[in-house]
């Protein structure tokens, strides 16, 4: 019963991404509400990539889609990256380590289009934007020859997020763009979405 209301409520968005006038249903009577998981490489670019280097990270998202808004959705994604030194730091500083790790809110809206594999599997593009808001916390490691303390230092910066990829809803893969102040990185995340709730 509840694969028959998913499988529904997919029909119900890949017809909206092709025709989204072709549809004669009510406002609201189509909704879901989904959780996905992602993770995968974090890339630090610009002066990001001056002390570190290639990261890791994972986010949490919560997305929800009605028919009134179909082949949008709005979602709110929960994120930690973690970038460690880059490897030619200590030989070019007095740092012996440095790293960062990053608390993000990142609210936005996801665009689903028509798909472009339909056969055996749907395969459609998709296309992320949103704010994004992060805690910065550094940590300061210096060579035990240098005079100077360790110390942590946390920062906290808006910006932006734009993503793009693919989907086959309940697995997808992007690639992600963060735009902080002094902290730019690229993100290819492979990401498993889940159905919490769907009402056709």
């Amino acid at each position: 019963m509840k694969f028959n209301r998913l499988k529904k409520l997919l029909l119900t968005v890949f017809l909206f991404a092709s025709v989204i006038n072709a549809q004669d249903l009510s406002l609201g009577q189509a909704k879901g509400l989904f959780f996905s998981l992602g993770i995968g490489p974090k890339l630090p670019i610009g002066d990001f990539s001056a002390k570190n280097g290639i990261g890791i990270g994972l986010d949490l998202t919560l997305s929800y889609a009605d028919n009134k808004i179909l082949p949008v959705f709005l979602y709110t994604k929960l994120g930690y990256q973690h970038y460690p030194a880059s490897n030619d730091l200590p030989k070019i500083s007095d740092y012996s380590s440095f790293y960062t790790n990053e608390f993000l809110i990142l609210p936005g809206i996801r665009f689903y289009f028509a798909p472009i594999i339909k056969d055996e599997i749907l395969i459609m593009p998709i296309v992320e934007a949103g704010l994004s808001f992060g805690i910065f916390n550094n940590t300061h490691i210096f060579k035990s020859d240098s005079n100077r303390n360790n110390y942590d230092e946390t920062l906290t910066k808006f910006g932006f997020h734009v993503s793009g990829g693919f989907s086959m809803f309940l697995l997808e893969t992007t690639i992600s763009y963060y735009f902080f102040p002094n902290n730019h990185s690229l993100s290819l995340d492979l990401r498993i979405q889940i159905p919490i709730f769907a009402k056709i």
